[in-house]
């Protein structure tokens, strides 16, 4: 399997991913809010969704607590491609993966589909970096998180 990382470091244009280069999936409802003049959801939105999708995941999981938790995630890099258009009213599936688990960041690759649909209509990824609530240096993933993210590296 092509990571996101990969295509992007050989300079290939990037390209629609099919449903199976994702681990676990989270619906997400359009908003009427979501879409811009042009008829179709804002770029920005996109963005929104990624975190939407990983962190109800890590929430679910019961490895993030947003409210009390001594270590959070700080994004430090984004990145975004799109494919087709997405517009309200419609339901959109966020397919998840882990890129790269490190000591104490994670790769998130996210790929935004149509509901039905086999080919990512974007795809993207966001990198955390877990730091300590109070101190903002870096620490070492917490157990419960590693968990909750190993069955989500996908190797290919």
């Amino acid at each position: 399997m092509t990571s996101i990382a990969t295509i992007a470091e050989k300079n290939v244009r990037p390209q629609a991913l099919p449903r199976s280069a994702f681990a676990v999936f989270r619906d997400i409802s359009t908003r009427w809010s979501d879409n811009d003049v042009y008829g179709h959801v804002n770029n920005v939105i996109y963005y929104s969704w990624f975190d939407t999708a990983v962190n109800t995941y890590l929430i679910e999981q019961g490895a993030l607590d947003i409210h009390h938790g001594e270590t959070i995630g700080l994004v430090i890099e984004t990145q975004c491609n799109y494919f087709a258009p997405l517009a309200y009213p419609q339901l959109v599936q966020a397919g998840i993966r882990v890129g790269k688990l490190g000591s104490s960041s994670v790769r998130y690759e996210v790929g935004l589909f149509a509901q039905g649909q086999e080919l990512s209509a974007a795809h993207g990824h966001f990198v955390h970096v877990y730091v300590g609530r109070e101190d903002r240096r870096p620490c070492a993933l917490p157990a419960s998180l590693r968990a909750a993210l190993s069955p989500l590296v996908m190797v290919g």
